[in-house]
């Protein structure tokens, strides 16, 4: 069986001049926008110029599925983070809506030929959010952003 060779093999490409976009659910605006500030800061430390990062915003984790779809469809991008947050409440609103975000993220994945990384927090409570979007669990923003950039450089690997 023959392998292609993997990209990290290869001399590692320029991500100076690679496009990405970040959508941001306003719904738990303390949260989503430390998110959104991990993967912005993130990006920039590795070298995306700062022009080449595109930001939209939409109300809540639900309207992430149609604004990626969108955007996938209409914008010459290498890369997309949706950025949501869906904490568990006391109906089970929570567990409708994270399953239709993933299930909606799965499929915009295999639609088009972008990776859209997953940066939707479903947690039991405020806290844990708070925790793992720059607090004492670091920042979930920061994390996905590498996997952006990561994902980005796999795509263009295989057109090399």
């Amino acid at each position: 069986m023959k392998f292609s060779p993997s990209y990290t093999h290869k001399e590692p490409l320029d991500i100076v001049h690679f496009r990405f976009g970040i959508i941001t659910a306003s719904w738990n605006y303390d949260i989503t926008e430390n998110l959104k500030k991990g993967a912005y800061e993130k990006f920039i430390t590795r070298g995306v110029r700062e022009g080449n990062i595109f930001h939209w915003k939409v109300p809540g984790s639900f309207e992430l599925v149609y604004a990626a779809d969108k955007i996938c469809k209409t914008h010459s991008i290498d890369a997309l983070i949706v950025i949501g947050a869906v904490i568990k409440g006391e109906t089970h609103h929570f567990e409708y809506i994270s399953q239709a975000v993933s299930q909606g993220i799965k499929d915009i994945n295999l639609r088009y030929d972008v990776p859209v990384i997953f940066c939707v927090l479903t947690d039991e409570n405020k806290r844990q959010s708070l925790d793992r979007s720059g607090g004492k669990k670091g920042n979930k923003g920061v994390e996905c952003a590498d996997t952006a950039i990561e994902m980005a450089l796999f795509r263009r690997s295989l057109f090399l």
